[in-house]
C-alpha cells in the first residue's frame, strides 16, 4: 500500500471508558430506525470480504463462523460482505446471482439472529464489477492478448501481424510508449480492466438497462434468504461507483453532469424498491470523495447524498477512496488492487500516517453530507466509519451531529466483543485495534482474513478452527462476559 511521506506515528486509544449506566444511557446504545426497522443501538459492523466463500460463490461453514463471532458482540447491525450480483464467477466471494444461493445464505442469517439472541439486524451487501484481468507477461501480451491494428501497422511500417507482434515484444517501455495507445499500455503493465466508459462494447453501453433488474432480483433473493435489509455497493472501484465517478465521460445520458451520473444508481435504487416493496429496508454505501485526480469530491457526494435521500433510501452510509484510477503496478501473474495507492490510503489508512492522521478521516465530509441531507428536510440515517475504535469518539460523533449510526470494521475485527464489554462498563477490557493493516495485507494477497492481535492465540487446542493454511486461528478468541 502507498504511505504517506510523512511518517507520523499516531497511538490508538480506549479514551474514556464509561461506567455501565453511563454506556445504557448513551447515544451509542440508544435505539434507531432504519425505514421501518428498528436497530437496538447505533452500532455498525461494515461489510468486510474475509475469502471464506467456496470459489463458486456459496457460503460455507467458515463464512457462518465468521458472521457468528460477531454477532456474539450483539452490534446493532452487521452488513454481510460484497456480495456479487451475477451468475458468473468470481472466486471466493459471496454470490447472490441465482435462487441455488439461498439455502446458504439464509442459515447464515438464521445462524447470526440465533448468536445474538435476536439483537442484532443483518444487512447484505449487494455488488456490481466490471472485467479485470492479470498483469500478463509480456510475450504472451503481445503473441495472444494485443489486438493489431492499423495504428501499429502504421507505426512499424508493415502489414505483417506476426512481425509486428515479434518486434513489439522486443521493444523497452519507451519504444512501446511511441507505438501503444494508453488503454493498450495500461493492459500491459497492470492488466486488462474495463471500464463503464468503454461504450464500444455492448455489454458494457448495455449496463443502464441490465442493472436495475440484476440488482432488485438480488435484493429478492435476499428477502427471501431472511436479511433484514439490503446496502447497495456504490462505493470504491466497482461499477456503480464508477456511474457517480466525475471521471465517467458517457454520452448516453448516463454521464458526464453529476445529475446523469447519479441517473443509474437511482435507477438501480428505483428497481430494488419496486421488487421488495416500501417496508423492506434498502441504503447504500458511497463515497464522500474518491480522492484522485480528476474524481468526484465532496460537492458532488452531498448532491448525491442529498438525492439518495430524496429517492426514498432508508440510510446511507460513507466512505473514501479505493480506486483503480492510482492504484500501484501489480506483479506479473497478479491483478491490480484498488487500496494500493493514494486514494486507497484514504479508505484505510495505518498507524503511521500524516499529520491528519487515521482516525475519522472521514468525519468532516460525512457530517457535511448529512447537514445538507438535514437541510433538504429528510431525516435519512447516516452511517459513519473509519477509524473508529473507541466510546468517546463514537458517542462525540452522534453528539454532534457528524452521523446516526457509527460504523467500525478494523477495530471489530480486532474485538468482535468490543460494543458488548463498553455496554457492560467492562472498556478496559477490549482489544483495541492497533491499525497495522496486517488485515488489510492479508485481504490483498486474497488470503482469509483475520487479526494479528488473536490469530495465533490458543493455537496449541486441537478445537481451534483455523484458517485454510492451518497457520492462523479463523475468529477471535470467546471472551468470557
Amino acid at each position: 500500500m502507498w504511505r504517506p511521506p510523512q511518517r507520523i506515528r499516531h497511538q490508538p486509544a480506549r479514551g474514556r471508558i464509561p461506567a455501565q449506566d453511563e454506556a445504557k444511557a448513551s447515544l451509542l446504545f440508544s435505539p434507531v430506525k432504519i425505514g421501518n426497522l428498528t436497530l437496538a443501538q447505533r452500532t455498525w459492523v461494515p461489510a468486510m470480504v474475509p475469502w471464506r466463500a467456496t470459489e463458486d460463490g456459496f457460503v460455507t461453514q467458515n463464512v457462518i463462523d465468521w458472521y457468528e463471532r460477531f454477532a456474539r458482540g450483539q452490534p446493532g447491525a452487521i452488513v454481510v460482505e460484497a456480495t456479487g450480483i451475477r451468475d458468473i464467477p468470481s472466486g471466493p466471494l459471496l454470490r447472490i446471482g441465482h435462487d441455488r444461493f439461498i439455502p446458504g445464505l439464509r442459515k447464515l442469517v438464521e445462524t447470526v439472529r440465533a448468536a445474538s439472541e435476536g439483537r442484532t439486524r443483518l444487512l447484505i451487501q449487494t455488488i456490481d464489477f466490471l472485467a479485470i484481468r492479470r498483469r500478463p507477461q509480456p510475450a504472451k501480451f503481445f503473441q495472444r492478448f494485443l489486438k493489431i491494428t492499423d495504428a501499429h501497422r502504421r507505426a512499424l511500417g508493415t502489414s505483417n501481424d506476426g512481425d509486428i507482434r515479434a518486434r513489439l515484444a522486443a521493444m523497452n517501455d519507451d519504444e512501446l510508449a511511441q507505438v501503444l495507445d494508453a488503454r493498450e499500455l495500461e493492459s500491459l503493465r497492470f492488466g486488462y480492466r474495463e471500464r463503464v466508459t468503454d461504450m464500444h462494447l455492448d455489454h458494457i453501453r448495455a449496463l443502464p438497462a441490465v442493472l436495475p433488474a440484476l440488482f432488485a432480483d438480488a435484493a429478492a433473493r435476499a428477502s427471501q434468504a431472511g436479511f433484514d435489509g439490503v446496502e447497495l455497493h456504490y462505493a470504491h472501484a466497482y461499477t456503480m461507483a464508477s456511474f457517480l465517478s466525475a471521471t465517467n465521460t458517457r454520452g448516453d445520458g448516463y454521464g458526464g453532469a453529476r445529475e446523469n451520473r447519479v441517473r443509474l444508481p437511482l435507477d438501480v435504487f428505483a428497481a430494488v424498491r419496486e421488487r421488495v416493496g416500501a417496508d423492506y429496508p434498502i441504503g447504500c454505501r458511497y463515497l464522500a470523495e474518491e480522492c484522485v485526480a480528476g474524481g468526484s469530491g465532496l460537492d458532488d457526494a452531498v448532491f448525491y447524498g442529498v438525492e439518495f435521500a430524496r429517492a426514498g433510501m432508508d440510510f446511507i452510509s460513507t466512505s473514501r477512496g479505493g480506486k483503480f484510477d492510482d492504484a500501484r503496478q501489480p506483479n506479473v501473474g497478479t491483478a491490480a488492487y484498488p487500496y494500493t495507492g493514494p486514494s486507497g490510503y484514504e479508505c484505510m489508512p495505518q498507524h503511521i500516517s500524516d499529520a491528519r492522521g487515521p482516525f475519522g478521516r472521514n468525519v468532516a465530509p460525512t457530517a457535511a453530507i448529512r447537514a445538507a441531507i438535514r437541510a433538504a428536510g429528510k431525516t435519512t440515517p447516516v452511517v459513519c466509519t473509519g477509524g473508529i475504535h473507541n466510546f468517546e469518539m463514537a458517542e462525540n460523533l452522534l453528539a454532534s451531529g457528524a452521523c446516526d449510526i457509527v460504523g467500525a470494521a478494523r477495530q471489530s475485527l480486532a474485538d468482535p466483543d468490543w460494543y458488548r464489554k463498553i455496554a457492560q462498563g467492562r472498556g478496559n477490557e477490549v482489544r483495541t485495534c492497533e491499525y497495522t493493516n496486517y488485515c488489510e495485507g492479508l485481504d490483498q494477497k486474497h488470503k482469509q482474513v483475520t487479526c494479528k492481535l488473536w490469530d495465533h492465540d490458543g493455537l496449541d487446542d486441537a478445537r481451534v478452527s483455523r484458517t485454510s493454511d492451518g497457520k492462523r486461528r479463523a475468529t477471535a478468541p470467546e471472551w468470557k462476559g
